[in-house]
């Protein structure tokens, strides 16, 4: 049999098309094939086919659409139930997907050792099994899950084969292609080299250097950013008129037989992962009992890609960039629901060609909230980089050890997603020409060796227009203005809750906007109207409050009943009956925590809340409590006046 995911999904049978009924039983194959061979849970399909509100029955259904699917493809299917999901062994089947990984990675060989003409074909060959966007005619939940490391794969392949034909002199023939594919990616800087010099190799200097100067507006446009090094020094050499000549072919390099390489180590690095050809590197220490594996090939691209819909947020993702191309790793903070993990997404994916060796990833929380092991990070990222499974070392600190050695001599980027302090981060910074990008709000991230902090704030109003508009529908939000900013005010303005807003608006067509914006109004309704699907404001909130000692969270609670605009120390301390020190010591560790934000107004005389006088207050930071924050806070405090500690779970 053979099976196609590359273009909108099929099968074949002896040569004749096998008959697929929809969507769903489409996507249904094209998750099974996508798992190679491993059990996908029913769980994981129904999110698949249904998303994160599977219908009632959503499971028998299931079942349904896999018994036909049985039957559509015949004896021999592979297709088999393990435990409480399904696998598909693909035994002797062709599996496109299989085909054009095993021709990209020969390619990415031949370029390694500049045989430019078996490269360029081998490419081309990889190129032509794709017969549109992949997964094309699949549920919307599997394309948006699946679709964009194909896609990823696809681009990767196409600037591969773009640098053979470069190098065997084919410039006219590339321009026109390479000028639809920058304007379809124009963030894509590698294109857009590649491009430039095609064009100057054409004898067209001011053609290349005017698409130099078009990215260049784009992306501060855009992204608040400068085009990367390698764009600016091609431009250079452009400008002069200086362009190195192309690297002749060369004699291929005997490999030593006692030298794994990318295509004959057991543990050889997953084809097509980065945009580009990537020389192995060198030798690595080994760390006691451990073998490391200098992998040819770049790091496994782990990163999960951004949400399609991301907005805004051009100044901070270009603060991190600046850092990042700096040399320095990143710390990215802020409230719950401020959208840190979806800035880190995008950063990642907006500085691609700035490390090319590998993008790593880790969520460092649990599913359950819970705090997720340094050891079994470091050996994820340790397998990632090529080290079998049976020489891991032992322990954090021999792991992290070898980390570093192995991760010291490459570009790569490493996403440590919800970081619960800086103990669990340390042994998890790589170190050398490789960078690190944290999410996280516990305060003591800032105390990272070389470190910048991007704290994330509530949206402007205009990206919270934007957002919400690419959730619910543009000419839905524009024909009610007013409403529109209702809505994103109760929102606090914050991407989380205006994701779930938006959700809400387009699962309920009828609605107007008017109408969500006047059930947020009713406060002892806003959380709950927040929440859809697995997407809940309270849950970040729930999990913040959980990390703070007892004192802290019980003078978050007070705080949010009393109702106090802008309160000081002073005004804590008459609410709490503390000393005006140890007030303010609370009301530190709650801003620390995101919860509060804290600001200096200009100096002039302090008359308190509560009626405290004078000099004690000049000058003195006031605090402000964001709505949303205030509301949950306020709900644990009324169902549990007095306590001594949180009881959580009975506040959500």
């Amino acid at each position: 049999m053979e099976f196609r995911i590359l273009g909108p999904v099929a099968a074949e049978r002896d040569g004749r098309p096998v008959a697929l009924d929809g969507a769903k039983q489409r996507a249904t194959l094209a998750a099974l094939l996508l798992a190679h061979g491993q059990v996908v849970s029913d769980a994981r399909l129904t999110t698949l086919l249904w998303g994160w509100d599977p219908p009632a029955g959503g499971t028998r259904r299931l079942y349904t659409y896999v018994s036909r699917l049985r039957t559509r493809l015949g004896p021999g299917h592979g297709l088999t139930r393990h435990g409480t999901g399904y696998r598909m062994d693909l035994g002797a089947a062709v599996l496109d997907w299989d085909v054009f990984r095993g021709l990209v990675e020969a390619g990415r060989a031949d370029l390694r050792a500049a045989r430019h003409a078996d490269a360029e074909r081998r490419l081309a060959e990889a190129l032509a099994l794709w017969h549109g966007p992949a997964l094309d005619d699949v549920t919307e939940q599997l394309a948006a899950d699946a679709g964009p490391h194909l896609e990823e794969s696809r681009l990767a392949a196409l600037e591969l084969h773009t640098e053979a034909a470069l190098a065997l002199g084919r410039y006219g023939d590339l321009v026109p292609a390479l000028t639809g594919h920058v304007d379809r990616h124009p963030l894509r800087e590698r294109l857009r080299g590649q491009l430039m010099t095609a064009l100057y190799r054409c004898g067209r200097q001011a053609d290349a250097l005017a698409v130099y100067d078009d990215g260049r507006r784009l992306l501060a446009d855009d992204l608040g950013i400068d085009p990367n090094p390698e764009l600016r020094a091609l431009h250079h050499h452009i400008l002069t008129g200086n362009l190195p000549a192309p690297r002749p072919p060369a004699p291929l390099t005997p490999v030593s037989a006692t030298a794994p390489t990318a295509a004959t180590s057991p543990t050889a690095c997953a084809p097509v992962e980065a945009a580009g050809p990537v020389e192995a590197v060198g030798p690595v220490v080994p760390v006691r009992g451990a073998r490391a594996v200098a992998c040819e090939g770049p790091a496994h691209a782990q990163v999960p890609p951004a949400p399609r819909d991301f907005t805004g947020r051009s100044a901070a993702v270009g603060e991190v960039l600046a850092a990042l191309r700096a040399r320095h790793d990143v710390v990215v903070t802020g409230a719950p629901g401020t959208g840190t993990s979806a800035l880190a997404l995008r950063v990642a994916e907006a500085c691609r060609e700035d490390f090319p060796e590998g993008r790593l990833y880790a969520d460092l929380r649990t599913p359950d909230g819970g705090r997720r092991t340094t050891e079994e990070v470091l050996g994820r990222f340790l397998r990632a980089l090529g080290t079998d499974e049976d020489r891991l070392p032992d322990g954090v600190d021999e792991r992290a050890r070898l980390f570093r050695t192995l991760a010291a001599g490459r570009r790569v980027l490493v996403v440590l997603d919800h970081a619960a302090d800086d103990a669990q981060i340390r042994p998890l910074l790589p170190g050398g020409a490789a960078r690190a990008v944290v999410t996280g709000a516990h305060p003591a991230l800032a105390s990272l060796d070389a470190v910048r902090l991007v704290r994330l704030g509530p949206m402007t109003p205009a990206e919270a227009a934007t957002l919400l508009a690419s959730v619910a529908g543009a000419e839905r939000l524009a024909a009610e203005p007013r409403a529109a900013l209702r809505v994103a005010e109760f929102c606090d303005r914050l991407p989380l809750a205006l994701r779930v807003a938006g959700a809400r608006l387009a699962a309920r067509p009828h609605w107007p906007v008017a109408r969500l914006a006047g059930r947020l109004a009713a406060e002892e309704r806003r959380l709950e109207e927040l929440r859809i699907g697995r997407l809940d404001v309270s849950t970040g909130l729930h999990r913040a409050l959980h990390t703070l000692p007892p004192p802290a969270a019980t003078a978050l609670g007070a705080l949010a009943a009393a109702g106090l605009p802008h309160p000081t120390a002073l005004d804590a301390a008459a609410l709490l009956d503390r000393s005006p020190d140890d007030a303010e010591d609370l009301l530190d560790q709650l801003a620390d925590a995101r919860l509060l934000e804290a600001w200096r107004p200009p100096e002039e005389p302090h008359q308190g809340a509560f009626g405290t006088p004078g000099a004690p207050g000049v000058g003195a930071p006031r605090y402000r409590l964001m709505p949303l924050v205030r509301l949950y806070a306020k709900r644990w405090h009324d169902r549990h006046p007095g306590a001594a500690a949180p009881l959580l779970d009975s506040a959500r």
